[in-house]
């Protein structure tokens, strides 16, 4: 064997064990936060509702939305399945709601949930619509996860598990919160004066 042939060897084993170890360890990691990621269960749901204008109306104890996965392919678009159930992220600056700025909240474009408030909207510049703090913390979940070492704080809707986006630690005050949402996961809904 020459000294080339034995160098490539030792490097790409080298190379396939430091990869094992990585996957190793964000296999565990990941474990460890599926228990504590705060994953609501399969039965009810507490929720606050807010009316067309905005307004809270009270916490509302509400079954989980639970369809098949061919209801749901009927009921969204294909770039709303994908972001929603399939934990898609829609390209940067594509959405529509990124520069949307006007009197409102948003909704989850699968059940309905109020979600966020156009108050907490701010222009973060990543090209996805973003909010310091969600509506109603009861409103949202985190899952949090392992990915090639860095962990993932998932947003997802408390009603029906739908993949809104993530959440960063790089906001504005008063949270330092970035709530980064994909528009294909979310109805603007202009607020009604009441």
């Amino acid at each position: 064997m020459n000294e080339t042939t034995r160098r490539v060897f030792i490097f790409g084993a080298a190379t396939l064990g430091a990869g094992g170890l990585l996957l190793g360890v964000q296999r565990i990691l990941s474990s460890a936060f599926a228990d504590s990621d705060g994953e609501v269960d399969a039965g009810p749901v507490k929720v606050v509702q807010f009316g067309v204008d905005g307004a809270a109306i009270g916490v509302a104890s509400l079954p989980k939305v639970r369809k098949s996965l061919g209801e749901w392919k009927k009921q969204l678009t294909p770039l709303g399945f994908e972001v929603t159930r399939e934990a898609g992220t829609e390209w940067a600056f594509s959405g529509a709601l990124d520069k949307e700025y006007g009197k409102g909240f948003y909704r989850c474009i699968d059940c309905d949930n109020a979600l966020f408030d156009s108050a907490a909207k701010f222009d973060s510049g990543t090209g996805w619509p973003s909010f310091w703090a969600p509506i109603a913390p009861e409103n949202v979940y985190e899952k949090r996860s392992v990915s090639f070492g860095t962990l993932l704080r998932e947003v997802k809707c408390t009603l029906c598990d739908a993949h809104l986006g993530h959440v960063f630690t790089d906001g504005p005050k008063p949270t330092g919160l970035r709530y980064c949402m994909n528009s294909a996961a979310l109805r603007f809904v202009p607020r009604v004066a009441g």
